[in-house]
C-alpha cells in the first residue's frame, strides 16, 4: 500500500515541477515585456497631452461653436460601449475586472432606457457578454498584447460612424488605465462627445496663456480633431490596457510559481513520510519472520 502511495506521489511531484517551469517561463516573459509596455506609454502621453491642449485652447476660445461636439445631449436614445480585454488569460483578475465594470455601465445605461450598441476588444470580451445574453456588435481580436496605432485608427472608425451619422449620441470606453507599475485601476471614460480635460489650477497660466487665433474656425477644426482625438484616447487606453496586463501576468505567474513550490516541498514530505513507512513496515516484516523462524527452532 505504501509503496503505490509513493509512486501516485512521484508522479504528482513530477506534474507540479513540469506545471512550475511554464508558470515560470510565462513570469520572465510577462516581466520582460513590462518595461517596453511602459516605454510606448511614456512615448505617447506628448501626442495625447497636445491633442488635449489643442481642445481646451478651441473649446475655451470659441464656446458657441465648440458646443455640438462637447455638450452631452439631453437624451442618450443609443451608447456606443467599448470593453478593453485581454487575449488571453492566464493574468489573475485584469479581465474579469474590466467585463464586470463594462457589464455595470451595460446595465446603468439600460436602466436609463438607452439602447447599447457593444464593442469588444480582445478574446475573453465578446464570450462573456454573448453568454450573458448581450449582443455584440463588433470585436476586435488580435493585438491587445501589443496594439498599434492602426489598430486604434481601426476602432476609431467603426465606432465614430454612427456618432457622426447621428445613430448614438455618445461613445463610452472601459478600459485598464496604468497609474504605475503597482497601481492600475479600471475607469469608464467619455470620448464623444469629446471631454474637455480638467486643467489643473497651478497649469492654466501655462495652458491658456496668451491669445490664440483659429484657422480654420473653432466649428471645423473641432470636427476635424475629433477622430484624431478619438484615435488619440482609444490608442492609450490600448497601451494602457496591454501594460496593465502585462504586470497583471506577471504577478499572477509568480504567485503560482511560489504555489508550485509549496505544493511540491509538501508532497515531497509526504512522499518522505509514506517511503520511511514503507521501510518500517519491510523491517517489522523481517523482524517478525525471524522472530517465527527462531521460534520454530
Amino acid at each position: 500500500m505504501a509503496g503505490g502511495q509513493e509512486r501516485i506521489l512521484r508522479r504528482r511531484i513530477k506534474s507540479v515541477q513540469a506545471t512550475r517551469k511554464i508558470t515560470k517561463a510565462m513570469e520572465l516573459i510577462a516581466a520582460s515585456q513590462i518595461s517596453r509596455s511602459q516605454a510606448r506609454i511614456f512615448a505617447n502621453r506628448p501626442y495625447r497631452q497636445g491633442m488635449q491642449r489643442i481642445i481646451i485652447e478651441a473649446a475655451l476660445g470659441d464656446p458657441a461653436a465648440a458646443q455640438k461636439l462637447l455638450s452631452m445631449p439631453d437624451t442618450v436614445e443609443t451608447a456606443i460601449v467599448i470593453v478593453v480585454a485581454g487575449d488571453r488569460g492566464l493574468s489573475g483578475a485584469y479581465n474579469s475586472s474590466v467585463l464586470r465594470a463594462g457589464e455595470r455601465v451595460i446595465k446603468q445605461l439600460q436602466s436609463q432606457g438607452s439602447a447599447v450598441r457593444l464593442f469588444c476588444v480582445g478574446k475573453k470580451a465578446a464570450p462573456f457578454y454573448r453568454f450573458r445574453g448581450l449582443d455584440v456588435e463588433r470585436s476586435f481580436v488580435g493585438f491587445a498584447d501589443r496594439p498599434s496605432f492602426a489598430d486604434a485608427r481601426l476602432i476609431a472608425s467603426v465606432v465614430a460612424a454612427p456618432f457622426s451619422e447621428e445613430q448614438a449620441q455618445e461613445v463610452l470606453l472601459v478600459s485598464t488605465r496604468f497609474l504605475s507599475a503597482g497601481s492600475q485601476s479600471v475607469e469608464t471614460e467619455r470620448l464623444l462627445p469629446l471631454s474637455v480635460p480638467d486643467v489643473p489650477i497651478d497649469e492654466t497660466p501655462k495652458v491658456l496663456k496668451g491669445y490664440t487665433e483659429f484657422e480654420p474656425d473653432v466649428k471645423e477644426l473641432l470636427t476635424s480633431l475629433a477622430p484624431r482625438a478619438l484615435e488619440s484616447e482609444i490608442f492609450s487606453a490600448l497601451l494602457e490596457g496591454a501594460a496593465s496586463f502585462h504586470i497583471s501576468q506577471q504577478r499572477a505567474m509568480a504567485a503560482a510559481t511560489d504555489n508550485a513550490d509549496d505544493l511540491g516541498q509538501s508532497l515531497t514530505r509526504i512522499m518522505n513520510r509514506a517511503r520511511q513507512d514503507s521501510i518500517t513496515t519491510e523491517i517489522m516484516e523481517i523482524v517478525g519472520g525471524a522472530e517465527a523462524l527462531r521460534s520454530g527452532k
